[in-house]
């Protein structure tokens, strides 16, 4: 039987103490390339996120098997003091902690960064809250939703006559997350190089990774003086580059915004003079013709079906495709070429997740297993790494600190 290949995080320890999805998508990152992943949760039913969206047959979330994977789950309560000292002597253990309160929770509760100064030099401290530890609005509460608005995602999504929107996901949550995980990776680089090993303090704000996803909004303003507006389906200063709908009512992705593409295009479409017509010869000239340009490409894809439209801008090699459910990813073939998806057993039954990337040649990641029960590491922890016997365990139990 072959060993399974190293990762690149191996022998790192991670504690993650927080909830929902920030925080936690951090150590879901960071699990599957390695690193080793003790999530703190509170006895009962832990992290909410168990009971969020569509359940098993067992009353457990579909999403947490993917969020939990990778990761050792004890019990902690954190508003006790026994608890308390429980993460403490963790803490002290670990190369990082990745937590996900409101600015201030965890120096009420005797744990922040400071409490590890002496006792974790070392120690990679990560904070990941809405709006920073610092600042007029550090205090504020700080959901993703919210947190996309200010950093400026909202403002730019929708269409023009209508309300702004979001996608049906958490963008601003996992968007801190990976920040975070490349905060963490590369302030785990920079101790190694440093002489003295000291850690550092990473501070992570949802807003400003959103912030940190708007390409030319700020130079464009502030040279410019032009406020990026919402463009529906289209991406402004750029033609064309649109969702147009075909006979069968299903839409595709044209993306022809390359001189010699779009005249590629106009053949195709049977309109080689509008790719010859001086006034589209680059994008500037396009810009200003827009609405033509869209109608035309409009017309055409509406002649055709979804499959054969696709084919042939795939002949003419014009940047397109079709716009994917899951259902439609789980029986695509280069999906399942890329390694996209793993299974894993959940109460006997097999289970797709969703393979995370990079692709690693040498050391690739994986799951080891899907999201456990609560509390289904105490013995292996507390027992194991902190020493406390099965007495005391027994009696942290009967007391709810466990």
């Amino acid at each position: 039987m072959n060993e399974p290949k190293a990762r690149p995080l191996d022998g790192f320890r991670i504690i993650e103490v927080g909830q929902l999805l920030a925080g936690p998508f951090v150590g879901s990152v960071l699990g599957y390339f390695g690193a080793e992943i003790i999530k703190i949760e509170s006895p009962g039913d832990g992290d909410p996120i168990r009971k969020w969206r569509v359940l098993d047959g067992s009353g457990t979330s579909w999403w947490w098997h993917s969020l939990g994977r990778n990761k050792k789950c004890i019990t902690a309560n954190l508003r006790t003091e026994a608890g308390q000292d429980i993460v403490r002597r963790l803490i002290e253990s670990a190369d990082a902690v990745v937590e996900n309160f409101r600015p201030g929770t965890m120096e009420k509760w005797g744990l922040g960064p400071d409490t590890f100064r002496d006792s974790n030099p070392g120690l990679i401290y990560a904070r990941i809250s809405g709006y920073g530890q610092t600042g007029p609005y550090a205090s504020k509460p700080g959901f993703a939703s919210v947190c996309e608005g200010v950093g400026g995602l909202r403002f730019v999504n929708g269409f023009p006559d209508g309300p702004p929107v979001r996608p049906n996901l958490s963008l601003g949550d996992t968007l801190a997350g990976l920040h975070t995980a490349l905060g963490i990776v590369m302030a785990l680089v920079r101790r190694m190089k440093d002489p003295t090993g000291r850690g550092q303090i990473i501070d992570t704000a949802l807003y400003e990774a959103v912030f940190n996803m708007l390409e030319g909004v700020v130079p464009e303003y502030d040279g410019g003086g032009v406020v990026r507006e919402p463009s529906g389906s289209t991406l402004t200063g750029i033609v064309p580059t649109n969702t147009y709908r075909c006979s069968d009512g299903k839409f595709i992705i044209i993306g022809a915004n390359g001189d010699s593409i779009f005249k590629r295009l106009c053949d195709k479409m049977g309109q080689p003079a509008m790719g010859d017509d001086p006034r589209f010869a680059d994008n500037a000239g396009r810009v200003a013709h827009e609405p033509e340009i869209d109608a035309a490409i409009t017309a055409w894809t509406g002649s055709l079906d979804t499959a054969t439209a696709l084919a042939m801008l795939e002949e003419a090699r014009v940047p397109s495709g079709p716009i994917y459910s899951v259902a439609d990813m789980m029986v695509d073939p280069h999906f399942q070429a890329r390694g996209l998806f793993e299974e894993v057993e959940v109460n006997g039954v097999p289970l797709k997740i969703p393979g995370m990337v990079p692709k690693f040649s040498e050391t690739p990641g994986r799951t080891d297993w899907p999201g456990p029960a609560v509390g289904a590491f105490n013995d292996e922890i507390l027992g194991g790494l902190l020493g406390i016997s099965a007495e005391e365990r027994d009696r942290l139990k009967d007391e709810g600190v466990i």
